[in-house]
Parts: structure tokens; sequence; C-alpha cells
């Protein structure tokens, strides 16, 4: 309950700060003894004394050497407060609790934080601590002394960081000609089995948009606080919520994957194509199938069997899957950054990357998922993690059945 945030609460205060620097000494154990190169110590830290504590241990045990930067979220924003302690009500700490009781705790519990919270900023400037303070969702972000590679890259994360309620869809293209005959690469045109697909698709994403539109409507609760029963509500977000919302659809700029889209209305959808979607580049093996690479370049084929993830095919341009990584950095990024739904239509290597990053998925796994043709991956980023929904085209309704038991998996070491 809120009665253990309370600071006048001594043997509160004392467990919390126990467990706090225990927890931050199984964090300093992983990076000093276990290999790790970096830590996350996810904790309110909310006083001017707790920063020093943790700092003064930092120092005492790892010395002046490792950096330290500290992240602040503040919301002032009224309606993205109101938002926020909708949004906690169905967190997990009032889980099926009942919403007044569990609003009026929260509250309580916010106040009590109030009295001793100090925000980062003078303190930590007069000492060069580095720290970045986001405001209001993204709305404002300071940054205090952020030097070196992860600081920066910190920054230009978060400075592309929002929880706009929104849909990311992936799927490869529909079938192609080089497809029925199992060769890889190509740019080939789709096969009537393309077309079909390309057109269902079209209009299942049509469907899809109307029905996500309404949903989000449905939540707008105009009571507060919450009544049992209701839905959660929409996450937290800042910027216009009086429109509906913009849908994107990229493809890459080989003919298979631009065919696909070509069905989805330019009135309605934003759709352009970029070269960081195309499927990875097979330099002198374009083109051909597997049987036929294993018969004239059989080191290659065993080369790639073992070490398919850093494997990179030979010949002018031929790239590998951590080619393909590193060129969808800038696509994953924009995709961050935007508050628009997104359907990313591309091929079999891109799909496998953003689904593994999207999902938080080793990069062991990348290379070998399994992401057949025909299949529609819709991912909706919450504050409390991704959704995440895969359909099926079935070519019988010419329609997307929704497949609620799937699983992601390792396909064939040849694909």
């Amino acid at each position: 309950s809120a009665d253990f945030f309370d600071p006048d609460n001594k043997r509160a205060v004392q467990l919390r700060e126990r467990v706090a620097l225990e927890t931050l000494d199984e964090l300093l154990d992983y990076i000093l003894e276990q290999g790790g190169s970096v830590g996350i110590l996810d904790a309110t830290n909310s006083t001017l004394e707790r920063r020093k504590a943790i700092m003064d241990h930092i120092r005492k045990r790892a010395g002046p050497e490792l950096g330290v930067l500290f992240l602040e979220s503040r919301c002032v924003d009224p309606v993205l407060l109101e938002s926020n302690m909708r949004l906690k009500l169905s967190g997990p700490d009032y889980k099926d609790q009942d919403p007044v009781k569990a609003l009026e705790d929260f509250k309580k519990r916010v106040a009590l934080y109030e009295k001793s919270y100090v925000p980062l900023g003078e303190y930590e400037e007069q000492h060069n601590m580095p720290y970045v303070q986001m405001i209001d969702v993204g709305r404002k972000v300071v940054a205090h002394q952020t030097n070196g590679f992860l600081s920066s890259q910190v920054v230009y994360y978060l400075l592309n960081f929002n929880l706009s309620p929104r849909q990311i869809w992936i799927t490869r293209h529909g079938e192609s000609i080089d497809n029925q005959l199992g060769r890889i690469g190509g740019d080939s045109e789709l096969s009537e089995n393309g077309h079909r697909y390309a057109k269902a698709l079209a209009r299942f994403i049509d469907d899809q948009r109307k029905r996500w539109e309404a949903h989000q409507k449905q939540k707008e609760m105009s009571h507060f606080p919450p009544h049992p029963g209701d839905s959660t509500p929409p996450n937290p977000a800042y910027g216009p919520r009086d429109r509906p919302r913009n849908f994107c659809v990229w493809s890459s700029m080989m003919v298979r994957a631009i065919q696909t889209t070509q069905y989805f209305n330019e009135d309605d959808y934003d759709i352009k194509q970029m070269r960081m979607l195309d499927e990875l580049y097979a330099g002198r093996m374009e083109g051909m199938t597997y049987d036929e690479i294993k018969e004239k370049f059989p080191e290659e084929y065993e080369h790639r069997k073992r070490e398919k993830l850093q494997y990179r095919y030979p010949g002018p341009g031929g790239e590998g899957y951590l080619d393909v990584i590193n060129r969808l950095r800038a696509v994953i990024i924009e995709v961050e950054r935007m508050t628009d739904h997104v359907l990313l239509v591309g091929h079999r290597s891109v799909a496998r990357v953003l689904l593994a990053y999207f999902l938080g998925l080793d990069r062991d796994q990348v290379a070998g998922l399994d992401v057949p043709l025909g299949v529609l991956y819709m991912l909706e980023p919450k504050p409390y993690g991704v959704d995440f929904k895969v359909y099926r085209y079935n070519p019988d309704t010419d329609w997307f059945d929704y497949l609620p038991d799937f699983k992601l998996h390792q396909a064939s070491p040849l694909q």
C-alpha cells in the first residue's frame, strides 16, 4: 500500500534502502565480475539522498571509470497525468483491484513521493553528473554532459521515443515467379497467387484499421476514476488525439514488394518504397536455387549452413544478415519515432530482423526464424510490453485467419 512509500515510515525506508543497495550490488556483480557491458537500475531514486548513496556505492565498488547516466521521466501535462494514473491501475501493482480504492491508494503514494522528490538538475550539474530528463513522454528532453557513444545513443533513442497507440504490421511480399521456381533473390514479378494475396492484404488492413479506430473510441472513458470492468485506456501520449491515425505503407524497391502494395488506395495510405527494405543480396548466387548452390559452390553452401548469421554471400555487393541488420537500423528508429500506423512489406531476411527487434529476441535467433509467405504479423507497442498477433492468408476464403496459438520457431537451416 501507499504507507510503504511514506518517508516518515522509518522501517519501510530502511527496508527500501537495503533492497535498493542489494539490487545495485547484483547489477555491479554483473558488470564487474560477469562480463556485462551495460546495466539498468530501474528504481524511483526520487530523492537527492538516494542518488548520492547510489553514486557513493558505485564509486566505492567500481571506481571512477564506470560511466553512470541518470534518466528521469516527468509528467506535468494534466491530461498525461490522468492517462498515466489510469494506466497504472491496469498494471501489475493494482491488477484486479477495485479501481476507486486503487486510485485513492496510488494518489496517496504519489503525494508521499512529492514530499521528498527532488528532480534532476542543479546538484547533478554542479557535480558533473550526466543525466537525461524526459518531460511529458518526449515533449521536451534535457541532456546534460551526455558524452560518449552509449550516452549519445540513449539520448537519440529518447528523442525518438513515444508511447502513442499505434500498430506495426510486417509481412513478406506475395508469392513471386521466382518463389514458384525456388530461386533466391532476383527481381521477378508476382505470380497469380501473389496478386490474390496483395488484393486481400489491402482489404484486410482496411478492415483492421477501422476496427482499431472504433476500439480506441470505445476505450476513451468519460468518467474518472474508472468503473470496475472498464477496458485499459489509451497509452499515455503527447500529441493530437482528435483525428484518425495516419497509416503508412512502406515496401522495398523490388518489383514483387511494390506490386504487393499496389492495391492500397493512395488517398487513404501514405505509400513509399525504400531500398533499406530490399532482400538480402546473394551476390554471385542471385537467382539460383539452393540445390544449384550446393552443386556449384559446395564449400560456400556448407559455410553458410554452419554460420548463417555471420555468413556473407561472395561476389560484388554480396550481403549477409549483419549487413541487413545494419541497414535496417534507420528504418527501426523511424518506426520507433513515428506515431502513425505502418505496414512494412519486405522479404524473408527483412521480416526476420524486424520481428527479432520488436519482440526482443536474441541475435542468434534472427537468421533462422521461420517467416513463410502468406503470414501477416501485427505488433502493438504497450507500456507493459508488445501485443503480438499473427494472421495467415486463407486462399479458400480469400481472407486472413487469426492464429491465437501461434509461436515463432526456427526454420530449415538452408532458408
